[in-house]
């Protein structure tokens, strides 16, 4: 009884000392580097419509996306700004054509969810095979936002809607972001190295 007593005891505290010593449901903070100005090579499926151009953040609530396919938005480019979307093709601004309309609204679901998050002071949600998860609920339905392990996007889920927008090659505009160790380093190097002759 007492070996029975002991066992179940054991099992307990090492039950505890798990649970403690990893967040529940591997859920984690990180810092939030979304509120950079951004330019990124998309892919877009929205059902069975299949996209591909480039999306550039410019900052809350200004973004543009320019399409190079399908053929029906290829050299399209929409600009959102101040709650307003316009279209511009070959430097023609007009309304936003019909054969816009889907991805019109699968960006402003985007929008919101980088905006929001990028208000946030840090950034709460999951490590999940080198990618930072967050979840969250728009009015759109459910959506998962996933980071790189840079901190910037690399895609953006909306399941129920068949929504996945994958992000490429981000580059960060402006140096809005803060500096990584490297870029910290090399723009540190030219003021500590002595010049040549002196």
């Amino acid at each position: 009884m007492k070996r029975l007593f002991t066992s179940v005891f054991l099992l307990g505290a090492i039950f505890c000392l798990t649970s403690c010593s990893s967040p529940m449901g591997g859920s984690s903070v990180r810092e939030n580097r979304l509120a950079c100005a951004f330019t990124s090579p998309v892919t877009m499926n929205l059902d069975k419509l299949n996209a591909e151009g480039t999306i550039t953040r410019l900052g809350d609530g200004e973004w543009t996306a320019e399409f190079d396919s399908p053929n029906s938005l290829s050299g399209v480019k929409l600009t959102f700004s101040g709650g307003s979307v316009t279209a511009d093709y070959k430097g023609l601004t007009f309304s936003v054509p019909k054969s816009a309309l889907p991805v019109k609204s699968m960006l402003n679901n985007l929008i919101e969810a980088v905006d929001s998050n990028a208000r946030e002071s840090e950034l709460h949600g999951k490590e999940n095979d080198g990618r930072f998860e967050i979840s969250g609920t728009l009015d759109g339905g459910d959506y998962t936002l996933a980071l790189d392990s840079s901190g910037n996007i690399a895609s953006f889920d909306m399941p129920n809607n068949l929504l996945h927008i994958s992000f490429t090659d981000v580059q960060v505009r402006g140096g809005t972001a803060p500096p990584t160790e490297e870029t910290a380093t090399a723009e540190t190097e030219p003021l500590t190295t002595p010049a040549a002759g002196g």
